[in-house]
């Protein structure tokens, strides 16, 4: 199998069956951010305890692309602190402009490599990454 193969089955995997999606019943960093270019949404929400994500979920409708990331978005951040996963969406972003980066532990995040490729669809993946950046600066301010 190629690598290209393998990506697009890790993509779909978490299209067809995304983590942590839905809503929160508790109070949660809540952040709405949509792609007007193509109609993307998503709703973010993070639990959060003693500066540490100890829970994250999404909402939204989208492309196979954008739904993707927000799920390996929410499971990469879990346990993490505002400077981790802050850093995580920043390695994110260098990622879509096409640099080397390793996710370690997080794997499947590497699968969206092949999206700097496609320019349009960059806004598509970042969506959820950008909603994340969004929440950790308001409970910063």
């Amino acid at each position: 199998m190629q690598l290209d193969d393998l990506y697009r089955r890790v993509i779909m995997d978490h299209y067809k069956n995304p983590r942590n999606r839905g809503t929160m019943e508790a109070e949660a960093v809540t952040v709405n951010l949509n792609n007007p270019t193509c109609g993307d949404r998503i709703q973010l929400q993070l639990q959060v305890e003693g500066g540490i994500v100890t829970d994250a979920k999404f909402t939204g409708e989208g492309c196979s692309i954008s739904m993707s990331s927000a799920s390996m978005m929410t499971e990469a951040v879990k346990g993490k602190t505002f400077d981790e996963a802050y850093n995580l969406a920043e390695k994110f972003s260098s990622l879509m402009k096409g640099e080397e980066v390793d996710f370690e532990e997080n794997e499947d995040i590497e699968a969206l490599s092949g999206v700097n490729k496609f320019p349009a669809r960059i806004k598509c993946a970042t969506l959820a990454w950008n909603a994340l950046r969004k929440g950790i600066e308001q409970q910063q301010q």
